[in-house]
């Protein structure tokens, strides 16, 4: 039985976070907001929902996504309770049980170099700061995954200007009355940039879906 499992798993899909209520509505939790988000969507008809995995150190969902081109697929979606600083821990264990390549492995999380509302899909490079990412790349050893970037910065600040506590303080910080309108429009527009990408592909995404 696990052995078929591993052979029809394709699309491994993680939100970045961390667990907790307390940080539930952090600009930093962007990515588990977003892939519960998806989940909630896709699930309205299937009734599928999060199960804790102690193995993987993660909540866990499996679905079936049929495109309307092309053959269907197993997607494996994740959200590690490691806490952000030790993503790579859950997402190199599940890399390894499943046998996934790095390429099939997509990464949803916040960034602070983005404006709020901005999008970038990429593939591979440096984490650019972020203690998610460089946690995946230390545990896998490799950066050639997907990403995709969701912009929680400042529109007319650099926020790397800021100190280190200033930042950290701002991503664990919620998102205000004023920037709850964008937050809910980019929450919108990253689901449906995972649904696109899991149906047309991620080149076609990222023409859609990328802020310049």
């Amino acid at each position: 039985m696990t052995e078929s499992v591993k052979i029809e798993v394709m699309k491994l899909i993680i939100g970045l976070g961390n667990p907790g209520l307390q940080h539930a509505k952090t600009r930093h939790n962007l990515g588990f907001i977003v892939i519960d988000a998806f989940l909630k969507d896709f699930s309205s008809s299937e009734q599928i929902s999060w199960n804790e995995d102690k193995k993987f150190q993660s909540e866990v969902a499996e679905i079936n996504w049929q495109p309307k081109k092309g053959q269907l697929e197993k997607v494996l979606l994740v959200k590690p309770l490691t806490y952000m600083n030790g993503s790579g821990l859950a997402v190199s264990s599940i890399v390894k049980f499943y046998k996934i390549d790095p390429s099939d492995i997509w990464i949803i999380h916040d960034e602070v170099d983005l404006p709020l509302g901005g999008m970038k899909i990429r593939f591979g490079g440096a984490s650019a700061g972020h203690k998610g990412v460089e946690s995946i790349i230390e545990h896998l050893g490799v950066d050639k995954f997907w990403r995709f970037r969701l912009g929680i910065g400042e529109q007319h600040e650099k926020i790397h200007d800021r100190k280190v506590k200033a930042i950290d303080d701002f991503v664990l910080g919620e998102f205000s009355e004023g920037e709850k309108g964008k937050a809910r429009e980019i929450i919108k527009k990253a689901t449906k940039a995972i649904e696109d990408a899991l149906e047309e592909g991620l080149e076609k995404a990222m023409n859609r879906f990328n802020t310049k």
